[in-house]
C-alpha cells in the first residue's frame, strides 16, 4: 500500500525551504544592524525557532514576517549590546565578514556593508539603525518599516531621514575597489619598510586609526589621530612586521589583509578611503573578531599575496 508523506513532514519541508530561500537576507538584516555575525547568526537561529512554532497557513508573506522578526529581534539585541560595549576595553569595531566566502550577504548594496559605515551606524539608536537599514540596503518601502516597527509611516521617514542626514555629517564617499586596494597596498609597503612619509602621503588629513583588542596587552587603547601619529603608530613597533605572512582577504566587499603570525590569522588590517586618502585605518588583534577568517590554511591557498615592494 502507498503512503502518502504526512502533511506535518510536508509542512516542516516547506518550511525550511521558504527560511532557505530568505536566510541569506534575514542574515543581512541582522547584522547591519548589530555589527557582529555571532550575534546576527543568534537572532537568524531565533528566527527560525519562531518559524517552525508559528501557524504558518496564516502567514500572506512569509518575506515579510520573517523580516519583521528578524528586525525586532535585533533591535532587542542591539540595545543589550550596547550596554554590554560600554565595558569594552579600548575601540569597538564591528566584527568583519568573510563576503568571499558568502557573497549573498553584500549582495544587497553593499556599500551599506561597508565596515566604516557600520562603526558609524553604531552612533545611531537601535531603532533608527534598522529602519535605515532596511531602506538603504534592502529597499522596503516606508508602509512595510513601519509594520515592522511598529510604528507610523509618517515616523519612520522621519526616523531614516534623521539617520541619513546623520550619516551624511560623518560618512564620505568611498573610492572605488581598485583605488581602495591601491592604497592599502600603499599603506601596508610603506609601514613594512619604516616609511613614515609615504604614509603619510596615502593618509587624510583627518586619520584616525583604531585599535580592537579588547584589553590585549600592547594594543593601543584610544583612537591614534592625525597622520603623523597614525604614521608613527604603523611603523612604532618593526618586529610587528618582521617574519609575517600578509593574504589578501574581502572583508565586508573591501579588500583587507591578514596577518599571518607563525603560520596563524593574527590580525585584520582594513582601511576605509575618500579622494583625501585613508581617513580610517582599522586593526582587528581580537582573536573572536577575526573568527570568520580562521578557517584551515588550504583556504587561503589561492588568495594572492599582498605585493608590498611598491604600491
Amino acid at each position: 500500500m502507498h503512503l502518502e508523506p504526512s502533511p506535518t513532514t510536508d509542512d516542516l519541508e516547506g518550511a525550511v525551504s521558504v527560511f532557505v530561500q530568505h536566510r541569506a537576507r534575514l542574515f543581512g538584516i541582522a547584522y547591519r544592524v548589530l555589527g557582529s555575525v555571532v550575534e546576527a547568526e543568534d537572532v537568524v537561529q531565533e528566527v527560525w525557532l519562531r518559524w517552525q512554532r508559528t501557524d504558518r497557513s496564516v502567514v500572506v508573506s512569509p518575506l515579510a514576517f520573517l523580516s519583521s522578526a528578524t528586525t525586532r529581534l535585533a533591535i532587542n539585541v542591539a540595545q543589550s549590546a550596547r550596554v554590554r560595549r560600554e565595558t569594552y576595553i579600548g575601540p569597538w569595531l564591528p566584527e568583519p565578514v568573510d563576503t568571499s566566502s558568502d557573497p549573498e550577504v553584500g549582495a544587497q548594496r553593499a556599500e551599506a556593508l561597508e565596515m566604516a559605515l557600520l562603526l558609524v551606524l553604531e552612533k545611531l539608536s537601535p531603532t533608527e539603525r534598522a529602519a535605515y537599514v532596511l531602506r538603504e540596503a534592502f529597499d522596503y518601502g516606508y508602509p512595510e518599516i513601519a509594520e515592522m516597527l511598529q510604528l507610523s509611516p509618517v515616523n519612520v521617514r522621519k526616523i531614516v531621514s534623521r539617520a541619513r542626514k546623520h550619516l551624511l555629517d560623518e560618512q564620505r564617499e568611498s573610492v572605488d575597489t581598485a583605488e581602495h586596494r591601491r592604497l592599502l597596498s600603499a599603506f601596508v609597503s610603506a609601514a613594512r619598510t619604516g616609511d613614515v612619509a609615504s604614509l603619510e602621503a596615502v593618509l587624510a588629513p583627518d586619520a584616525v586609526s583604531l585599535s580592537d583588542g579588547n584589553g590585549i596587552r600592547g594594543v593601543a587603547r584610544i583612537p591614534v589621530v592625525g597622520p603623523a601619529r597614525v604614521a608613527n603608530l604603523a611603523t612604532a613597533y618593526p618586529r610587528f612586521w618582521r617574519s609575517v605572512d600578509l593574504r589578501l582577504v574581502d572583508a565586508n566587499g573591501r579588500t583587507g589583509v591578514m596577518i599571518h603570525r607563525d603560520g596563524e590569522p593574527s590580525t585584520l588590517l582594513t582601511v576605509a578611503a575618500s579622494k583625501a586618502g585613508i581617513h580610517r585605518v582599522m586593526w582587528l588583534f581580537n582573536p573572536s573578531k577575526i573568527a570568520a577568517f580562521l578557517g584551515s590554511p588550504s583556504r587561503y591557498a589561492e588568495v594572492p599575496r599582498l605585493a608590498t615592494d611598491g604600491a
